[in-house]
């Protein structure tokens, strides 16, 4: 089972699609969803609980996570002195890399590290200065000897040239990524689709930007004979090729992937604390393999043709309904386009997997590891 540890609901930034979009919508509720907005703003429960629960489940992976987890660096010390899971792992800003020891560092399993591509665009929306620190961090935890593997996790709306900055994150002056996902901030809050342009955008630049990194994709596939890890194409393509009929939700939330809240109680998925309806139990008393399973089972998701690889988006989209039915069929649009680009590319990918260019293992990837496959 798989594990965001929530270590403190603080950030040290603001970026524009988080906490700006949060100021935008701060009075609007949830409806009937009953949330606890006084939950402690770091973690409250005693260490040994946390140990307690991973032992057991021997495969147990666990994901430190925020807010910003790297405020808690004596938190994160303490866990992986005294906790024994499979796998670490930790999604971050990047800014505060350098106060984590190396030692520490080079333990991690994975490092997803939000950037949204070149320096402009990162630096707009997450705040002057941020690319340059977060790029110079990554610098000096391979030089410190991190070997795992590093994901760029680029967070993606309308200012986002999506084919570019993929390709910018892959091949530059500054620091390469050999791994790339990408989130759409879309459906997460509630007012901003009548601020924005998601439905131009979507149609005339990202789902276009899609098809094109599609075909950039196998193409290096022909030429190099390499797989690169662009994680909405590789988790989509692994499942078409292996003809996987009925994918549950791609990230693993609620079912293989959950998050403990900094009060020990876990929930289906990081997005969804303090929602108490959709609690699990407390790490006290609960056995991680006995969780129950929240899965995705309403509509629009359960009459859609590509439910069966998509799974279902967005467990909290479908639980919150923030966007309307109708503002939201632009975001399966998004999901659809994805797929046919992929879809596109099947008889080419075939076709280097039977003459030995590439293989089918080749497109083997640690699933659940904070990347949602469908963005």
């Amino acid at each position: 089972m798989f594990f965001h540890v929530i270590l403190t609901t603080d950030c040290n930034l603001q970026c524009r699609y988080c906490f700006g979009e949060s100021l935008d919508d701060f009075d609007e509720d949830f409806g009937d969803i009953e949330v606890d907005y006084d939950l402690p703003n770091k973690v409250n429960y005693n260490m040994d609980l946390l140990d307690k629960f991973s032992r057991k489940d021997p495969d147990s992976v666990l994901t430190f996570y925020g807010g910003e987890p790297l405020l808690c660096t004596d938190k994160i010390k303490q866990v992986m002195d005294n906790v024994e899971p499979k796998h670490f792992m930790i999604q971050t800003n990047g800014l505060l890399l350098d106060k984590l020891e190396p030692k520490y560092v080079n333990r991690f399993h994975t490092i997803l590290v939000s950037i949204d591509g070149e320096e402009a665009l990162t630096d707009y929306y997450r705040g002057n200065g941020t690319f340059r620190k977060v790029i110079d961090n990554l610098k000096l935890i391979a030089q410190n000897g991190f070997r795992g593997e590093l994901i760029a996790r680029m967070t993606v709306m309308e200012q986002t040239d999506i084919y570019k900055q993929v390709r910018w994150l892959l091949d530059n002056d500054e620091f390469s990524f050999s791994s790339v996902h990408w989130q759409l901030n879309a459906g997460f809050w509630g007012n901003d689709y009548q601020r924005r342009n998601f439905e131009q955008w979507a149609k005339t630049s990202y789902i276009p930007g899609v098809k094109r990194l599609a075909e950039f994709w196998v193409d290096q596939m022909e030429e190099r004979g390499v797989v690169l890890k662009l994680y909405p194409l590789l988790g989509i393509a692994h499942s078409l090729l292996h003809e996987e009929k009925n994918c549950l939700l791609r990230c693993g939330g609620g079912w293989i992937n959950y998050a403990i809240q900094t009060d020990g109680y876990i929930i289906p998925c990081s997005t969804m604390w303090g929602m108490k309806e959709y609690y699990l139990g407390h790490i006290a008393e609960t056995d991680p393999l006995s969780l129950g399973k929240i899965l995705v089972n309403n509509t629009p998701c359960t009459e859609c043709s590509v439910l069966g690889v998509c799974g279902g988006r967005c467990l909290y989209a479908n639980v919150t309904k923030r966007w309307s039915d109708q503002a939201y069929a632009e975001v399966c649009n998004t999901v659809k386009g994805l797929i046919r680009s992929v879809e596109g590319q099947l008889q080419r990918i075939r076709k280097l997997v039977n003459n030995g260019t590439i293989s089918l293992a080749d497109f083997d990837y640690f699933k659940y590891n904070g990347c949602e496959i469908i963005p």
